[in-house]
């Protein structure tokens, strides 16, 4: 496991309104490099220098990640999960999308 993989992932709602799993470091700096530059700001400058700190130096990874993730809270595209997705399960859900 790559010591820039975050703890546990944060999903965010992509533009397309498919949820994105961000699970380390190079996935939330993509993330950023992609957002809209009409849609930067304060918040997002501090997500985006946290990352590259962290991947720069031995800035810690968990502050990194929260700063993503206030981030992903402010542009309202932070999603949180409560249930399993698919590709987090055995892959034996049934029709309905549960397991079984």
């Amino acid at each position: 496991m790559s010591d820039r993989m975050f703890d546990s992932p944060v999903f965010v709602r992509s533009g397309n309104s498919l949820i994105e799993e961000i699970a380390c470091l190079e996935d939330a700096l993509e993330f950023l490099y992609e957002w809209p530059k009409n849609r930067r700001g304060t918040i997002y400058e501090t997500a985006l220098r946290a990352c590259q700190r962290a991947i720069d130096s031995d800035y810690p990874l968990r502050a990194a990640r929260q700063a993503f993730c206030g981030f992903a809270q402010s542009a309202n595209i932070l999603e949180e999960i409560s249930i399993p997705l698919p590709w987090m399960t055995d892959g034996k859900a049934g029709a309905s999308g549960l397991g079984t």
